[in-house]
């Protein structure tokens, strides 16, 4: 679904934040990119859906060289991913059902969205978004009155009502509380094994990359160095990617996934 062919980045700073990156993600994984902060890794997801441009290579999605795409045509591939953001990125103002309606928009016209003129379809969409992610008792709250933890899931219920393939998540749990994480992990995990979407995303905690991941990939100086599956990481590997050895993080560890 996924590939990256020689794919570098270099930003005009003179930054090299990727260096000849080469992979590819099938349908229904759910992949963890884990490093230092720097290595790469909000590079490597911004790409996927061209919030940034390469500049080498190729990034092919579906069979769908992007890197050229611009207008309806990048919009169209754009519609097939959702993302998630660590800052959540609501409209607080509004309510949470009107944020999740926002994940319609692609399919329609700009004067039909301008003036909410959605179809009763859509509005089904969102409310099962909603539901899917346990917050319908908060449909009609404006999402400033919520909490993080909720707030990120009105931003997967979001992601969720666009119909998506593809989430990216751009450390989408690093603002939030122990307990709080480990429910929207499972969010993550539930979508992922439930509807088949391909998920892939930057983790701080290696932790949860492990527990929740089936795959890793390490970034380190722009370069992947590991690529493969999350129970064949041992210390030696996070030594390579991190420089260093890494302890577990107790809290989280002790935390039943199953909350």
């Amino acid at each position: 679904m996924i590939k990256f062919q020689n794919v570098a980045k270099t930003y005009p700073n003179g930054v090299q934040a990727l260096k000849n990156v080469n992979l590819e993600i099938k349908d229904g994984e759910f992949v963890a990119i884990i490093g230092l902060s720097g290595a790469g890794k909000s590079t490597l997801l911004r790409l996927i859906n061209k919030m940034i441009d390469s500049t080498e290579g190729q990034i092919i999605i579906d069979d769908t060289e992007v890197s050229s795409l611009t207008g309806k045509k990048l919009r169209l591939v754009r519609r097939n991913i959702g993302m998630i953001f660590q800052s959540f990125n609501l409209v607080k103002r509004t309510s949470v059902y009107n944020n999740v309606l926002a994940g319609r928009v692609a399919y329609h016209s700009t004067f039909k969205t301008i003036f909410g003129l959605f179809p009763k379809e859509d509005k089904l969409i969102a409310l099962e978004a909603i539901e899917t992610l346990g917050i319908l008792d908060k449909a009609f709250i404006r999402a400033d009155q919520l909490s993080g933890g909720q707030q990120q899931r009105v931003a997967l219920a979001r992601a969720l009502a666009q119909k998506p393939k593809i989430i990216l998540a751009d450390e989408p749990v690093a603002s939030l509380d122990p307990i709080t994480t480990i429910y929207v992990m499972n969010d993550f995990k539930r979508i992922n094994s439930e509807f088949g979407i391909t998920v892939v995303a930057n983790m701080h905690h290696v932790d949860l990359a492990l527990k929740y991941a089936t795959r890793i990939i390490g970034i380190k100086a722009g370069e992947i160095v590991y690529d493969g599956p999350s129970h064949e990481i041992t210390d030696d590997l996070l030594v390579h990617i991190y420089g260093r050895s890494l302890k577990s993080d107790e809290v989280l560890g002790d935390i039943d996934e199953n909350i």
